[in-house]
């Protein structure tokens, strides 16, 4: 069953971050190689507070196999505490255009391998367009919480 239409994954590098390695840690998000899977690994400028510069990275899913994959991955990453934490989310994460996101701490990451949701800036941004049929925010829902499930 398709999980979504498309999988967008965003990183804001400010100036004092190490780019390189913010970088390796988002690639390191993929169960798979996006140069090697063709897939483009948009990076752009913006100025924000103080007029500090920040960089931005942007990768765009949108076949299937590369969206199940790394959702799998996502969710295999996930500790069960984190997976019923987000699962009691759900409502608020989850727009009317059934687009679903998530923040993950970037710091843990990088730090420590370990993926956990948070509510903060420094952040992997993700954005799911769940393929829900018709286009409801229920049954986006539904497709999502099976996604996310907590095995036991």
């Amino acid at each position: 069953m398709k999980i979504a239409n498309s999988v967008k994954i965003t990183v804001f590098i400010k100036e004092e971050e190490d780019f390189d390695k913010v970088k390796r840690a988002l690639l390191q998000l993929f169960p798979f190689n996006i140069e090697e899977e063709k897939i483009e690994l948009k990076e752009s400028s913006a100025t924000g507070f103080n007029e500090k510069k920040i960089r931005v990275i942007e990768v765009l899913l949108e076949k299937d196999r590369h969206i199940e994959a790394f959702l799998k991955n996502i969710n295999d990453n996930l500790s069960e505490e984190t997976r019923e934490w987000l699962l009691n989310q759900l409502e608020r994460r989850i727009d009317d255009d059934c687009n679903l996101f998530l923040r993950l701490s970037k710091e843990k990451w990088i730090e420590e391998k370990y993926l956990w949701v948070t509510d903060q800036g420094n952040c992997f941004h993700i954005k799911i367009n769940v393929a829900a049929f018709p286009k409801k925010k229920e049954n986006a829902l539904e497709i999502i919480r099976n996604l996310f499930k907590v095995q036991g």
